[in-house]
This record gives C-alpha cells, sequence and structure tokens, in this order.
C-alpha cells in the first residue's frame, strides 16, 4: 500500500503480485470511479467534501477513510504512487514536485543538527548543494568521498552518521557504489542508505533488493520520457515514508500536481518498452564509437571495459541509455561536435524519447571548481549523450558526421 492511509471512494482493480513489471505498469495502482473509465481519471481539485461535521473531524485526526487536501495527498498522485511503488518493490512511496524536491525530502526529513551525512562526491550539481552547501546551514555535518572506494566509507562513516547518498551510475561519468556492500557499513551504525536511481531506472536496477533503504527518482527523466512534466518520487518503508518524510512533505508543500501525475502515469505504461529500445540503441552507438580517431574515450555501463564491470554484473541488468564521450580537442572539440549536431539537441535534460547532448563541465556541472571536476573525471572535452528513441543508424551518423 502507499504511505496515505486515505483512499478516495473508488473500486480498485486486482492487481496480481505474480504479473511481470511490464504489466504492472499499464494496470498497477488504477483505481476508477462509478464511470468505470479506461484511463486513469485526473482529479484537478483542491479539497473534498465531508458528508458530516463529524466525518471532518475523523479523518483529520486519522487521515483515513478519505483525502482531506491535495498538498497531503490526492487521487491521481495515489495511483501514481502506488503504480511505482508496485514496480519498485518498495512498501511504501510519496511523490513530489521535481526530483529534487524527492532527493532534498529525502535526506532532510530525518535529519537534524549534530547528524552526519556521508555522501559519494560524483553527484548531479544540485544533489552536491544540498549535502555540500544546505546540510552546514542547519548544523548537520557533511563528508563528500570517493563513492567507488568502499575503504573511504569506512573511514569516513562516524557514530552519529545518519543517511549515506548517492548515485549509482553516478552523473555524468557513470561510475557505480557497490550499494550492498556500503549498506553493511551503514546499517552498522543505525544509518540509513538513500540511492539516486535515475540512470539506472527501476527497470535496470533495484537498489531495496541490495539493501538500500530508500530510492529516489527524478520521474522528469525516464518515467515521463518524452520531455513534459517535472515530478519526483521516494520509495522505501511504510514506517520512513508514513512517519518520517509524509509529515515533511505535508507541512513543507513540494507537492505533486495531479495533472503531472497523470503524465507520469502515461509514461509508465511504457516505460519498459522505451529503456529496451534506448538501452540497445546506446549499446550500439557505444560501439561504433569506441575506436574513432575523434574519441579519446568511451564510458557505457554495458561496455566489457568499464573499470567496474563486474559490479554491473551483479547489480545492473542491463547497460542503460547514457553514454559519456571524451572528445578530442577539449572544450573546442566538444563544442564544435556539439555545434554540427543536426539530429541530436543539446539540452541539459535526459531520459527523453528524443537524444540529448550537453557538456557537463559548462552546464550541469559547472558551479564546481576546475580542481574538482578534473577529480571526478569531468574534462573539458567529456560530453553526455542521452539516447533516444530514433533508429540507432541515424543517431551514429549524426555523431560521426559531426565529429568529422
Amino acid at each position: 500500500m502507499t504511505s496515505n492511509t486515505q483512499r478516495p471512494l473508488t473500486s480498485k482493480q486486482f492487481i496480481d503480485p505474480a504479473w511481470e513489471p511490464e504489466t504492472a505498469l499499464v494496470h498497477g495502482g488504477s483505481m476508477r470511479s462509478g464511470f468505470q473509465e479506461m484511463s486513469e481519471a485526473m482529479f484537478l481539485t483542491q479539497g473534498y467534501q465531508y458528508a458530516s461535521a463529524e466525518e471532518a473531524e475523523e479523518r483529520f485526526k486519522t487521515e483515513a477513510g478519505g483525502f482531506i487536501y491535495s498538498r497531503y495527498a490526492n487521487p491521481t498522485v495515489a495511483m501514481f504512487e502506488e503504480r511505482t511503488r508496485l514496480l519498485e518493490g518498495a512498501e511504501a512511496a510519496r511523490a513530489t514536485a521535481s526530483g529534487m524536491a524527492a532527493v532534498s525530502a529525502a535526506i532532510l526529513s530525518g535529519l537534524k543538527a549534530g547528524d552526519h551525512v556521508v555522501a559519494a562526491r560524483a553527484l548531479f550539481g544540485s544533489c552536491r548543494y544540498v549535502i555540500e552547501d544546505l546540510c552546514p546551514r542547519f548544523g548537520i555535518e557533511s563528508t563528500l568521498i570517493d563513492g567507488t572506494d568502499l575503504e573511504a566509507w569506512e573511514r569516513a562513516i562516524q557514530k552519529n552518521t545518519k543517511v549515506c547518498f548517492f548515485e549509482t551510475p553516478s552523473n555524468p561519468t557513470l561510475d557505480l557504489v557497490d550499494i550492498r556492500a556500503v549498506s553493511e557499513l551503514a546499517h552498522a551504525v543505525g544509518a540509513k542508505v538513500i540511492v539516486d536511481n535515475v540512470f539506472a531506472t527501476p527497470m535496470l536496477q533495484r537498489p531495496l533488493a541490495f539493501g538500500a533503504d530508500v530510492v529516489v527518482y527524478s520521474a522528469t527523466k525516464h518515467i515521463d520520457g518524452q520531455g513534459r512534466c517535472l515530478g519526483g518520487i521516494v520509495l522505501g518503508s511504510e514506517t520512513f515514508i508514513g512517519e518520517t518524510l509524509h509529515p515533511f512533505l505535508k507541512h513543507t508543500g513540494p507537492s505533486l500536481s495531479p495533472f503531472n501525475a497523470w503524465v507520469l502515469l502515461k509514461g509508465l505504461e511504457t516505460l519498459a518498452l522505451r529503456v529496451r529500445q534506448q538501452c540497445e540503441s546506446a549499446a550500439y552507438i557505444a560501439t561504433r564509437l569506441a575506436d574513432h580517431p575523434k574519441v579519446k574515450k568511451v564510458i557505457y555501463c554495458g561496455a566489457p571495459d568499464h573499470p567496474q564491470a563486474d559490479l554491473i554484473k551483479r547489480q545492473m541488468r542491463g547497460g542503460g541509455q547514457v553514454i559519456a564521450l571524451d572528445i578530442q580537442g577539449g572544450k573546442a572539440g566538444a563544442f564544435t561536435l556539439l555545434n554540427n549536431l543536426k539530429l541530436i539537441k543539446i539540452s541539459n535534460n535526459l531520459g527523453d524519447a528524443k537524444s540529448l547532448v550537453t557538456h557537463p563541465a559548462t552546464t550541469t556541472h559547472q558551479r564546481l571548481k576546475p580542481e574538482e571536476r578534473a577529480m571526478l573525471g569531468i574534462g573539458e572535452g567529456l560530453i553526455r549523450l542521452s539516447v533516444g528513441l530514433e533508429a540507432a543508424g541515424d543517431l551514429i551518423g549524426d555523431i560521426e558526421a559531426g565529429l568529422d
């Protein structure tokens, strides 16, 4: 069940726990009104009425038996939460207005002054801001480490460590963190492990199965998958979602709009198909570019020469749809390629049906100092390619033409 005990007065369709993910993505979490609509209903409402003053009192007291206010919960949002929960295999889920709202709430909702956070330094720029800048303002200590180094995790985790946070694979250099090993280290001191799983998607990696406590997604990326709206979601135990996260979201207000939830529900229906095709195309492109004279290095989780290939085999079920390319000529070479692409668009988003490319050093990670980017392997010639649903032959043709 979702973290919301509030349920609308609708019939809920049967869900078979033995269904494959592709089936759950189409039918999971559906609730129908008395009209028995096939497409999920969009409840564009702020509030809900009560049959009596006594019912209103009881609902506010227990938050059970129905909805109260759409900042707290909404029927369309609840369907999105439930469908994603079924896919992830979590006990509960709560949706948010954006991916960063999900990350911030997951990290901050359970922390207080005097607590300590350990995070892998290979993070999206806004995630690093939360760890490096925001946490210390509230008296929360933070330590950034090389997430690939288990000894670094062991040294950094302290008695007052409450959260260990990381992306795997990381943005944009596709480094992996051993979820099971870090979870064991964190749990030894009672810390929670929060994993940003956006690059792998739930189709390729299930962090909870490896011991993680909480998983976060920017639903803006692959879950929507067509560049339409913002959204995020946090998944974990009923205790964490209901007792720690729900009050935080309820009172701070980063709620997902019902319209965006409806769009994301439509995105989930095709998630498996899109990820499968994108992975296939990404593997083809990575192989074709591996020996190109103007490409210094190709980083792809599906490539046999990835330095963490053994961990990838244990932890992931595919290589993903993101490729990092180190282009000859540094920034000038990278910009020349980007400016000569005709089909692939320059954008800092990813997970779209359209193939997108960005230069991390001047966009997503520009706020980092040059030495910090160098430490992460984000050179001036590095570009991040998010492979879409176009024909792989057309994509490689566009890249090779841009390089030549």
